[in-house]
């Protein structure tokens, strides 16, 4: 399947094919204040499924760890999608994904929460140790 997205004003489009690697949601104070919101909800796809159809030109990069390289539109300042390269995964907002049915499987940094979720997924203190976190869950 084929997933197309944009950002604000449309300046830059693209697509992603096939299904995310995870889904969730990440509450961590990074996330949160890029976001300007209480939760931010990701997937992660391999950086090969991800294709720039227009705009690659205006699409601005911000590093604030080694682990996240956040990307948005330069004309309008839309989120686009964030890097992570140690993990070789790009995080596409979800909200940017129309077409994909979004089931969040896991919140990572549940610790940093300031909108408690009550959906039964696991509550990652940080993140999975695959992913180089503890691994622990939090009660729901």
């Amino acid at each position: 399947m084929v997933h197309a997205g944009r950002c604000f004003c449309g300046e830059v489009e693209f697509e992603v094919q096939g299904k995310p690697v995870a889904m969730g949601y990440c509450h961590c104070e990074s996330c949160r204040a890029w976001a300007a919101a209480p939760v931010n909800a990701f997937s992660l796809w391999k950086p090969a499924e991800l294709t720039i159809r227009r705009g690659a030109a205006s699409i601005g990069a911000f590093s604030k760890t080694a682990n996240s390289v956040r990307k948005w539109c330069t004309r309008c300042g839309g989120h686009l999608f964030t890097d992570h390269p140690g993990w070789d995964l790009v995080d596409i907002y979800a909200a940017l994904l129309p077409s994909l049915r979004f089931e969040a499987g896991v919140h990572v940094h549940y610790q940093e929460t300031v909108l408690r979720i009550h959906d039964g997924q696991p509550k990652m203190q940080d993140t999975p140790r695959e992913m180089g976190g503890s691994g622990l869950t939090m009660a729901d």
